[in-house]
């Protein structure tokens, strides 16, 4: 299926030209108030690339949100965040809800604190299918805030502004973090799901060659196999096990390593090449840094010769 090549949305403005709406009152952030459904957010391109940070808060929502070829849950309020650069697509088929879109251009954050600390946030680089959902007490935190940094900006500009803005920017993602941590608790189902999912994965993974032909296992190849994105798959396990992705695949080499080493034949070479590595000094450092001890060590702790025990009499 071909899809229209995306446009490419250098400003702000340009969005509110797409639109229909004023420029907007600051160049480099815009906080479009469409609640009551002032404006046709299906003017916007059917795909686009945009250069600044967009934060969606949908406050209703009739049915659900079709995208691509799945439906998605919106109706208890959601919200949804994207980085500057990533590719934005819809259905064709026009939606019908309302809410808030916060548009943040990178250089509005220039100076502060908050320019480098945003791109910690992991939910950022989340997909739609993994989109913030709101409970009706979250809903109306999140309102509020929306709602002061509505009067702000609507407010005369003076030195300090742009300030409290950020500030209230910065609560903003910081009850997103809260709430999507909250999220990963609630929906349990999901969750428990997981972890047997990726043990078996992995297994498959390390025992039926598919690493000695392909290499160590990447957190984008477990992603994909578990229907996530690769963010928010570690960001999952991490609020589960207390260890990411990465961290997952670590644990589980090393124990197939261990069981390779002290049950066969295998040199330390064999014992590389079987779980994916180019070259065994990759994996010889890696045991070293996760065991403490090297592969060498470790095999001969199991290869020294027991003493028969002494017959009887």
């Amino acid at each position: 299926m071909n899809h229209p090549t995306p446009i490419k949305l250098e400003s702000i403005a340009e969005v509110h030209r797409y639109l229909g709406l004023p420029k907007p009152l600051h160049p480099l952030i815009s906080l479009l108030d469409n609640t009551n459904q002032q404006f046709d957010t299906n003017k916007l391109p059917q795909y686009d690339v945009l250069s600044f940070y967009k934060i969606t808060f949908i406050t209703q929502c009739s049915g659900k949100v079709r995208y691509g070829q799945g439906y998605y849950d919106f109706d208890e309020g959601s919200m949804l965040f994207a980085a500057p650069n990533q590719l934005m697509g819809r259905d064709r088929e026009p939606t019908d809800h309302a809410g808030y879109a916060l548009l943040i251009h990178p250089d509005f954050l220039q100076g502060f604190p908050l320019a480098s600390k945003i791109r910690q946030y992991g939910f950022f680089s989340y997909s739609l299918t993994e989109a913030l959902h709101l409970s009706d007490q979250e809903k109306t935190t999140i309102l509020s805030v929306f709602k002061h940094m509505e009067e702000e900006l609507n407010s005369r500009i003076d030195d300090l502004s742009q300030e409290v803005i950020i500030a209230q920017i910065e609560l903003l993602l910081t009850y997103a973090d809260r709430f999507y941590r909250r999220q990963f608790i609630t929906r349990k189902p999901i969750s428990h799901e997981l972890l047997p999912k990726l043990e078996e994965l992995l297994n498959c993974y390390f025992y039926d060659g598919t690493a000695l032909r392909s290499g160590i296992p990447t957190v984008q190849y477990l992603a994909e196999q578990l229907h996530y994105s690769p963010t928010y798959l570690s960001d999952l396990l991490r609020s589960l096990t207390g260890q990411n992705a990465q961290q997952h695949i670590h644990g589980k080499l090393i124990e197939i390593a261990k069981e390779k080493l002290s049950a066969s034949t295998l040199s330390i070479s064999e014992v590389a090449y079987e779980l994916g590595f180019e070259h065994p000094q990759s994996f010889s450092k890696l045991f070293k840094i996760k065991t403490n001890v090297s592969p060498l060590e470790f095999k001969r702790l199991f290869a020294r010769e027991i003493p028969p025990e002494r017959s009887a009499g």
